[in-house]
């Protein structure tokens, strides 16, 4: 049935396994995709949304290698937000609500087009290893598909156990099986195994709210969208959410069942998501809170199923509805299926090499929540980087590595690998040392010549990057070399309160005024006449004033990144004193009074130190 040897085979369909099945095929692998439900493709399981804070920084990441998901997000987007605007650039994030339904299908069309990818719909069983190297799968019918190098992308499948009250069944989601057999084989082949948690709100009929009592949240006037190619364009029209709260009669409905939670009465013992955690360990962890946001996010243009976000459970079905009867807005609620908690297996991600392949398995690779991370964004990214690798050392080539200053991808993986983690990790800002550098807006410049020297980003891609880098420095440079009279500067200096000229200024000195912004600046004949000129765009617009409003961070970061890449092999005084470092965090000097880490590379990877601790402690240090 499969007599030849493909180059790669990724087994799992989710975003991770669709993204490495995707970056394989493009590069030229004879590729496989196996899953248990082709119509399941790219399912969104959870919320109906890709990007938010961090996140979105990844999505736009994996659209400059050449990878899919800000393509399909801008192609089934319902509607669009940059999140952060009132923060500086390092902090905006864009994200989208997607039409579910359409999320999928786009996948899969995408998918079906792509050369060099064949389709097989059935569980996977087992892993043929032979001398410590992969040589194949094992599929639920006997057969054996043989394969250069494997592609793990399991998602909540593997063990899957549903929680809903005092009920359990196996399930890798709602109305789909667990897979069963590769647990067992990484295990006899020497692999650490490990149990995590995640849960999911319930899902609702939007006929029977009365959206009248909440507060409408509309997306932004002027969308953008997450591609940097052209073959997507922002929204013409969107669609809004909406937000309500719990009250303390909710809280009290809710404990009510608390003895009935799994997560109470100690039959769940995998710990969930810290940052987006269950309605009742909000109630339990931060009693002192009267309520709680519930955002109610639709689901697609044309159905009219809706999410309610912030309310995920495993409560018994009677006490998530009675519930959420006493929201306001959803007195008549009707539901179409009760929230629910799913434990699975994962592997701690210790175990791989930053290439995402295994230490013990040659040419075995893991991705997405199988290294314990919780996410579309962070899976996606991850199979991108798996599906790129696989590739690479099929064809022995040299892998592609991100550094933690080149992009969030390379953060994640690199916090994955050398710290680790016990619970499900997500990504945020705060995550990078390097976060001016890693913004939304340069992700192109950052990424796409890397991608594009491997073959994955194409020719129009790496032509369009190189257009907007070159028209965004020639007006900076523009700004440098044009100087303003104070006669056209000092009234729109008076109109925004800032100290007015005394003699003629460059305007990169006016324009780098906190006050002054690029709507200002157009308001400057010679600014106005020259992006006519030029026939220059928001994107180029936008790019040129935060290279001249953030120079000088962008300097410093740049300085800091190549100082901290020299030090790698720093030594620490074996008599350092942490506790005279009153800015370390709390966990940080913990660990380092506890571990006593002889290098600075050496304590950057222990668990619970954060980019920042490790930046104080250079200081500290005299660096």
């Amino acid at each position: 049935m499969f007599q030849e040897i493909y180059d790669v085979i990724v087994v799992g369909a989710g975003h991770a396994g669709s993204e490495a099945a995707a970056a394989a095929a493009n590069l030229g692998s004879k590729t496989l995709l196996v899953t248990m439900s082709l119509q399941n493709i790219a399912q969104m399981s959870c919320n109906p949304a890709m990007g938010g804070i961090a996140k979105g920084q990844i999505v736009r990441e994996i659209d400059a290698l050449g990878g899919y998901s800000g393509i399909i997000s801008d192609k089934t987007a319902i509607q669009f937000k940059m999140l952060n605007k009132s923060k500086g650039p390092a902090m905006w994030s864009p994200r989208v609500q997607s039409d579910r339904m359409r999320f999928a299908e786009e996948w899969r069309l995408m998918l079906e087009r792509t050369p060099n990818l064949d389709f097989y719909q059935e569980m996977v069983k087992g892993l043929i290893i032979e001398d410590g190297k992969i040589k194949g799968i094992k599929t639920s019918l006997g057969i054996e598909i043989k394969a250069k190098s494997v592609v793990l992308t399991n998602g909540t499948f593997l063990n899957g156990l549903i929680h809903i009250g005092e009920k359990q069944f196996g399930g890798g989601r709602a109305g789909e099986g667990a897979a069963y057999g590769i647990t067992e084989d990484l295990v006899r082949a020497g692999f650490t195994s490990g149990r995590m948690k995640t849960g999911t709100p319930p899902r609702v009929d939007g006929r029977s709210l009365d959206y009248s009592k909440m507060e409408e949240q509309p997306g932004d006037v002027n969308p953008d969208k997450f591609s940097y190619s052209d073959e997507t364009k922002p929204l013409a029209h969107q669609k809004s959410c909406f937000m309500t709260y719990t009250s303390l009669q909710v809280h009290d409905l809710l404990r009510e069942g608390f003895d009935r939670s799994p997560m109470f009465n100690g039959r769940i013992k995998s710990l969930g998501p810290r940052y987006c955690p269950s309605i009742e360990d909000k109630i339990n962890r931060f009693a002192d809170k009267e309520r709680h946001q519930l955002f109610v996010e639709p689901e697609g243009w044309n159905t009219v199923e809706v999410y309610v976000n912030g309310f995920s459970t495993s409560l018994p079905e009677e006490v998530q509805f009675k519930a959420l009867r006493s929201v306001v807005g959803f007195e008549n609620v009707k539901f179409f299926r009760p929230g629910y908690a799913i434990e699975y297996d994962y592997f701690p991600p210790t175990q791989l090499k930053h290439t995402l392949e295994t230490k013990l398995v040659e040419g075995l690779y893991f991705a997405g929540q199988i290294n314990g991370t919780t996410g579309y964004e962070e899976a996606a990214s991850q199979g991108l980087m798996a599906g790129i690798n696989a590739h690479l050392k099929v064809h022995e080539k040299e892998p592609l590595i991100l550094r933690r200053d080149e992009a969030y991808i390379g953060v994640l993986i690199d916090d994955l690998i050398t710290k680790g983690t016990e619970e499900p990790y997500r990504m945020f800002t705060s995550r990078a040392e390097y976060r001016t550098l890693l913004r939304q807006d340069n992700a192109d410049f950052r990424l796409t010549p890397k991608s594009f020297e491997i073959g994955l980003a194409s020719e129009s891609r790496m032509r369009r990057m190189e257009k907007k880098l070159n028209e965004s420095e020639a007006m900076v440079n523009f700004f440098k070399e044009t100087s303003v009279t104070v006669a056209e500067t000092n009234p729109i200096l008076e109109e925004k309160g800032s100290a007015l000229i005394s003699q003629p200024d460059k305007m990169f000195k006016v324009f780098s005024r906190p006050q002054i912004d690029l709507e200002d600046i157009l308001k400057f004949e010679k600014v106005a006449q020259y992006v006519q000129d030029n026939n220059l765009d928001k994107e180029v617009l936008e790019q040129a004033e935060i290279q001249v409003k953030y120079s000088g961070y962008i300097e410093k970061e740049k300085n800091n990144a190549d100082k901290l890449t020299r030090l790698e092999d720093v030594k620490i005084p074996e008599a350092f004193d942490y506790d005279k470092i009153k800015s370390l965090s709390h966990e940080a000097r913990e660990k380092f009074k506890k571990i006593r880490p002889v290098t600075l590379s050496q304590a950057s990877r222990i668990s619970g130190v954060s980019p920042s601790d490790i930046s104080v402690l250079l200081i500290h240090m005299g660096r």
